[in-house]
């Protein structure tokens, strides 16, 4: 069940939107301003519902710290719907703007709009050109499908769903050979990362997608 995290000091209206999701099925999560807001982050809310001005700040400048450690899904509820405002929910990373008052069953029908683009998003992967859909295993590189043994494919996954993170020979080994007592060396990771990077790489001499952190490891990306 995916839980709505609702920032609104307006407890009426708080009130009135946990009602209305939790009829819909969603389960739900309430602040009424940014203290309890950054409290409420802990819980990994699949999408938030954020009004712009609170007590104790605004809701753009909420949403933008939020964005630095966790990517959830945020819509603005606002009363104001001067483009200033719009452009600056939307910079700070807003998925969509509803201006109060609103119907309902519009609202509804934006979250559920929000929550499928995010579903699409988490189930496939695309980088600088470099593509994985993930559900069927299938990898491209600017449109060209690329085959890859079973290993190959679940290190690329590896890599890609954890972009931008060091990780070791060790970790990986664990968690692409899931190794059960049976000696696999180290060297069994360079050798597959070098055969991956043939395949996906248009320099491997300076590569894009997989980079070497010497001594260390890997990471993949920027």
């Amino acid at each position: 069940m995916e839980t709505i995290g609702i920032i609104e000091d307006d407890e009426l209206l708080g009130q009135a939107l946990a009602i209305a999701l939790r009829k819909e099925g969603y389960e739900t999560l309430s602040a009424v301003n940014c203290r309890e807001g950054r409290g409420l982050l802990e819980k990994n809310p699949n999408l938030l519902l954020i009004d712009i001005n609170l007590p104790d700040g605004d809701g753009i400048s909420f949403c933008r710290d939020m964005r630095r450690y966790q990517e959830i899904p945020a819509i603005f509820l606002t009363g104001q719907d001067e483009e200033e405002d719009m452009l600056g929910a939307f910079t700070a990373g807003a998925d969509d703007y509803v201006v109060k008052p609103f119907p309902m069953r519009v609202l509804i029908k934006r979250i559920q709009a929000v929550l499928f683009r995010c579903r699409e998003k988490k189930e496939a992967f695309l980088y600088k050109g470099l593509g994985i859909e993930f559900a069927r295993k299938r990898v491209t590189c600017h449109g060209e499908e690329i085959p890859l043994t079973m290993k190959e494919y679940r290190l690329l996954e590896y890599l890609a769903k954890n972009k931008g993170q060091l990780l070791t020979k060790n970790q990986i080994l664990e968690q692409v050979w899931d190794v059960d007592g049976a000696f696999v060396g180290e060297n069994t990771v360079s050798v597959t990362v070098n055969r991956l990077r043939r395949k996906i790489e248009p320099d491997g001499a300076n590569p894009v997608y997989i980079k070497n952190v010497f001594g260390q490891g890997y990471v993949f990306g920027e």
